[in-house]
């Protein structure tokens, strides 16, 4: 009787212009039969953005070196310089 653990990611997606939504479903399989499976999303953006207290913008781009692969692809396909510049834009205009 082997059980094991495996993690496969089940869908990618692109939601609106820059976000990339990732749902990974971890699965326990036991004699190649599953018993049990659980997900977890998480979502990626082109970068992180911080203001300091002189009211200058910081913009430092994601760090998905440890995405797997097709998320890598999807990601450096998605996030243009355009789409880079118009998320930051976008950031700086949520301002409360």
């Amino acid at each position: 009787m082997a059980i094991t653990k495996e993690a496969v990611i089940e869908k990618i997606e692109v939601v609106g212009s820059w976000n990339v939504q990732v749902a990974t479903d971890t699965k326990i399989i036991e004699d190649s039969k599953e018993i049990g499976r659980s997900r977890h999303r998480h979502v990626l953006q082109p970068c992180t953005s911080s203001k300091d207290s002189d009211d200058k913008w910081t913009h430092t781009d994601t760090d998905i070196s440890a995405e797997d692969d097709t998320v890598k692809a999807v990601c450096n396909a998605v996030w243009s310089e355009t789409i880079k510049n118009n998320y930051k834009q976008f950031v700086e205009s949520q301002e409360v």
